[in-house]
């Protein structure tokens, strides 16, 4: 079974590569945006960045949809912390992260072509300085670089979950 976690700052290509991989895997995807608080969502509209209290409700929602899924599930969530990292490691026993690692610069040209989402661009900077990036002592986190394209990505994050997988029952 795979649980997996595609995480990092709005913006990076969660959900177009958590699809891409659940596409790939055979796997459903959740987007992690549809399970926050209406009034987390109200503050994202209004331009107010999340705090810890806000996302602890949250990431046990997503815990619990990856660990309830038998088959395997993709979520693309931004998992920015270690803390939320752990806090969804607790159900989702067997969780693999795959992190969207890129430059402000680069995410901030992506947010301002983007439309229709709640999250504000504004709030980019306040991502950037809740992000904890995984160390080494995570090892069940894959990094790719998203300056490649989405699917190279994809093939990029499959081939590393099938290494694992072939290595490690995950």
């Amino acid at each position: 079974m795979f649980q997996i976690v595609v995480m990092g700052v709005s913006g990076c290509g969660k959900s177009t590569v958590a699809n891409g991989i659940a596409r790939e895997l055979g796997l459903t995807m959740l987007d992690g945006d549809d399970l926050h608080l209406p009034e987390s969502v109200a503050k994202m509209r209004a331009g107010v960045p999340l705090v810890d209290a806000d996302r602890w409700l949250w990431l046990d929602r997503i815990s619990h949809a990856l660990a309830r899924h038998d088959a395997g599930h993709v979520v693309a969530c931004s998992a920015l912390k270690r803390a939320y990292r752990d806090r969804i490691r607790r159900l989702a026993t067997t969780v693999q992260f795959i992190f969207l690692e890129g430059s402000a610069e680069l995410i901030e040209k992506r947010l301002a072509l983007r439309t229709g989402h709640y999250m504000h661009p504004e709030l980019l900077a306040s991502q950037f300085s809740t992000l904890e990036k995984p160390t080494a002592d995570e090892p069940d986190i894959i990094t790719l670089d998203i300056q490649q394209p989405v699917e190279v990505l994809v093939a990029q994050a499959v081939a590393a979950l099938q290494a694992k997988r072939a290595t490690v029952r995950i």
